[in-house]
Order: C-alpha cells, then sequence, then structure tokens
C-alpha cells in the first residue's frame, strides 16, 4: 500500500525539529497567521522563502465546536505574482508522512512555469510531526521496519504475526489517546477544506502522490466544487470495500511487475555483483538467498541487528520504488552472499517512527473494517506464497486492523460526478501502486479523469523518472489547465 510501511522506509522529517512553527498561532476562521518556520531536519535545506503556520481545525467533525487540533503549514509565495493563477497543496503519500518542508524541496523541482502561477503550500496531516502529534508507543519488538509489515514466519506461519497486530492494536487504544480514533482520509480532506479556507481561496490546486492519490479523489469527491487543476501521481485503488487492504494486496503483483527491471539492471552488472549473468539467474539469487537467511540470519549491526530472508524481502519491496535504490540493494546481497561485512543502512528515529507508525495504522483502520482475526488469513497467506514468492505471503496477512473498533464512518466512494479537471499519471511498472489499480481510480473518476501512463518503473511519476513526455503534458495541464483529450501513453 504507500503504502504500508512505505512511509516508514524512509521519513522526511524529524518530530523534534518541527516541534515549532512560529507565528501568531493558529488560524481557526480567518487567514493563516504566517511566519518564519523551525529549523530544517537533517538533510533538508530550508529554503528563506518558506513560511510557516497553523490551522485550528475540529478534532471530530461531528463535533464541530468541541475540541480543537492543530495542522501546521507552510508556504512559498508565486515566484511572479502578476502571473499567479492560485495555491497547490502538495498532499503526501504513507499514510504517515509529512509535506511540511516539501515546498522547500519541491521549488528545486518545479518547472519555472509553474512557480511563477502558484504558492507551493504544505502540511502536516493531522497527527503528523508538527502538527498535533499522535504516537502508540509501541514495543522496541514492533517498532522495526521489517515488523510493521506483516512478513510471515520462514515457515509461513503467521501466529507472531497476530500476537503483534492484537498487541499494536491494544497500544493504540490504549496509549494513543482520543487523536487516534479521528486520523482518517475522511478527515484528512475535511482538513484540507479548512486549510483551503484559510488560504482565503475558492478553489485550491493539488499534487497528491501515492496515498496523497486516495485523498485528493476524495477531497474531489467531498468538495468537488472547490478544485481547480488536480494531479494525482501513483494511484491507489479507490475499491471502497476494501480501500488500505487492497493496497496491501497489490504488493503481490506490482513487485512482479518491478523485479525485473532491478533483475536486467544487476545481471547488466554481474561481473560487479556477481549476482546472475540473466534477468532470470539474479531471481533464483534473490529467492535462494532469502531462503537460505530464513534459516541462518547475519548479524548487521549497521541495519537494524540482524538480517533475515524477511529483512531482505523488506528490504528490497523499498529499494524497488527508484532506480537509485537498485546499488544498494545489489551490494547488500553481494555481501550476504559472501557472508559480510554487510553496508550499514540506517533506520529512522524512533520519534518518527512511532509518529508514522501511529498515523499509518489509525488511517488503514479507521478508513474500513478489515476482516477479524481467524483462520482465513493462514489459507489466504499460504496460497499467496506460492503464487508470489518475492513476497511470501506478506501483502495478505493480518494487520493491527483486524483488531481495530468499527470505524465511525464508512469509507468516501470515489466518484464521477464533479468538474471534469483530474490529471491521473502513473508509472507501468509501480512496485507499490501497480498501473492496474490505477486503472481502477480512472473508471471510478469517469470522464472527469484523463490517464497519462508511463512507460517507466518506480513509485512516483511527475519529475521523477526523466520522462519528458510524461512531465511535459502534466506541466502544461497545471499551467494551462489543458488536459489530453483522450488517455495516453508516453514512451518516453
Amino acid at each position: 500500500m504507500n503504502r504500508v510501511g512505505r512511509a516508514l522506509a524512509a521519513f522526511a522529517v524529524s518530530v523534534a525539529a518541527l516541534a515549532g512553527c512560529s507565528g501568531d498561532g493558529p488560524a481557526r476562521d480567518g487567514q493563516v497567521a504566517w511566519g518564519p518556520c523551525a529549523p530544517a531536519p537533517p538533510g533538508v535545506e530550508l529554503d528563506p522563502r518558506q513560511e510557516c503556520g497553523s490551522v485550528s481545525v475540529p478534532l471530530d467533525y461531528r463535533e464541530p465546536e468541541g475540541r480543537r487540533i492543530s495542522l501546521a503549514v507552510s508556504r512559498i509565495r508565486t515566484a511572479v505574482p502578476e502571473k499567479r493563477h492560485g495555491v497547490l497543496l502538495l498532499i503526501p503519500g504513507g499514510p504517515g508522512s509529512s509535506a511540511l518542508y516539501r515546498p522547500s524541496t519541491h521549488v528545486k523541482r518545479l518547472p519555472p512555469e509553474v512557480l511563477d502561477r502558484y504558492d507551493i503550500i504544505g502540511f502536516d496531516p493531522r497527527g503528523m510531526a508538527a502538527s498535533t502529534p499522535v504516537s502508540c508507543r509501541l514495543g522496541p519488538e514492533d517498532t522495526t521496519l521489517a515488523a510493521l509489515r506483516p512478513w510471515p514466519a520462514p515457515d509461513g506461519d503467521i501466529s507472531e504475526n497476530v500476537a503483534r497486530a492484537r498487541r499494536v492494536a491494544r497500544a493504540c487504544a490504549e496509549r494513543g489517546g482520543e487523536l487516534v480514533r479521528h486520523i482518517s482520509t475522511g478527515n484528512e480532506a475535511r482538513d484540507i477544506d479548512r486549510i483551503r479556507q484559510a488560504l482565503g481561496v475558492e478553489r485550491i490546486s493539488y499534487w497528491g502522490v501515492s496515498y496523497g492519490t486516495y485523498v485528493g479523489a476524495v477531497y474531489a469527491t467531498m468538495f468537488g466544487e472547490h478544485t481547480d487543476r488536480v494531479v494525482l501521481d501513483s494511484n491507489d485503488d479507490p475499491n471502497p470495500d476494501l480501500v488500505a487492504r487492497g493496497w496491501a494486496v497489490n504488493y503481490s503483483t506490482a513487485i512482479e511487475d518491478r523485479f525485473p527491471d532491478f533483475a536486467a539492471w544487476a545481471s547488466a552488472r554481474d561481473g560487479e555483483y556477481h549476482l546472475g549473468a540473466d534477468p532470470g539467474a539474479v531471481r533464483a539469487t534473490f529467492l535462494r538467498l532469502a531462503a537460505r537467511l530464513d534459516r541462518e540470519p547475519l548479524p548487521w549491526p549497521g541495519g537494524g541487528g540482524t538480517l533475515s530472508g524477511n529483512v531482505l524481502r523488506d528490504t528490497m519491496l523499498s529499494a524497488l520504488y527508484s532506480d537509485s535504490g537498485f546499488p544498494k540493494l545489489a551490494g547488500l546481497m553481494r555481501a550476504a552472499q559472501a557472508r559480510g561485512p554487510l553496508p550499514a543502512m540506517p533506520s529512522p528515529p524512533e520519534a518518527e517512527l512511532q509518529n508514522s507508525a501511529a498515523v499509518l495504522i489509525a488511517t488503514i483502520c479507521n478508513d474500513v473494517r478489515w476482516p477479524p482475526p481467524g483462520p482465513e488469513y493462514q489459507g489466504a497467506v499460504a496460497r499467496n506464497r506460492e503464487a508470489f514468492p518475492l513476497t511470501a505471503g506478506m501483502p495478505v496477512n493480518i494487520f493491527p486492523c483486524a483488531f481495530w473498533p468499527e470505524p465511525f464512518e464508512p469509507p468516501v466512494r470515489v466518484g464521477a460526478h464533479g468538474p471534469a479537471n483530474v490529471l491521473l499519471v502513473q508509472n507501468l511498472r509501480d512496485p507499490s501502486t501497480p498501473h492496474r489499480g490505477a486503472l481502477q481510480m480512472r473508471a471510478a473518476l469517469g470522464e472527469r479523469a484523463r490517464m497519462v501512463s508511463v512507460d517507466s518503473g518506480g513509485h512516483g511519476a511527475y519529475l521523477a523518472n526523466g520522462n519528458a513526455c510524461g512531465d511535459r503534458t502534466v506541466t502544461e495541464f497545471l499551467v494551462t489547465g489543458t488536459r489530453p483529450d483522450r488517455d495516453i501513453l508516453c514512451r518516453g
């Protein structure tokens, strides 16, 4: 899913660093009180033009005059005010990712003609980082990256996954506070509309990526009259009966779509990595190595403590998000074959991990009811392991949502009623949000949408893979509002 665990593999911000955006207090029913931002986290260069502020929103929209929480927001104003068209909100993926500092990072990526026309707006979703934060204070056994995805035992047994799912759900219920039950996609869409109002605009443009595409589609369904130009990049399947359950299942086929890209890359460099002289041999090497590590894990002081088969599989999932991850995965496999020393791959800081994990779990569990615990999970894992050995049954395994209370509201059914102002952009070989799922988003939106399919691999399409045709089509839409007459395929 974005998907489940993706945000936990590469966090963008430090909770401590984000704890203070200055200003004169949160906007409730008026404009944002803009002021200086807190220092940027390590690895992020704060653009001196970026301003920060906050917006006050209801904790529970069913009680609009009740307890309120704060949303951290940021902006970089248009480079050419006389050309200003409006605001462009950056909706992050995850669930469990921050976008507060993305105006600073994205002004380096976005074309000048886009920067000329928009104020670039970032925000931390409810529960995240500089917004009113949430944590389930999970135990150390439940916060490793591999533990946050439900990888079965080497023999396929899921009893440990069931115990962990129950333990995590209980921790969130006991330690997550009232906020943990009010983090959902529907509420994030309502929050975005409060941000829109605080920005003083009637209509809002946005660029949603990964899970942000589902947020963007839900907003376009709930508040379509307030949408301007909508870009949904790396799309989730919006099936309201499954929601995040479906995103998790999609890992099975999405990894099969994407792994051949890595295998071809590695086989072309067999003299360096020794993983196989052709893609089939690389795949066989990966499966053989994972099975060996299931039996004989290696100490990994620089990567979380132990390199097991499931840790290798989990590392592979994250590495396939971008071609830039290929050398790290190949280097780890080469070292593991030789039984060390293994390269260092640091884990996120504990506070970030706890915060993002809580937002992730709360969102996927509050969005839709999941099947309760039962023998069906074990059977599904057994069948999935046989059909999709690269992911070893994880995508259909049990999540904490099986032990979660009933959601407060049903999922929003993304629909085709509303302005025809949506452009989808999608890689053909996405390891997390597969092209077939994006087609379901396209079908749900109907003639409101056009789709740009990009002949690339990886997660993230616009300005991410050097595909000139795809980038040009999205940029033209943001600048002029013009979409293709029909769905198109961009080869390069």
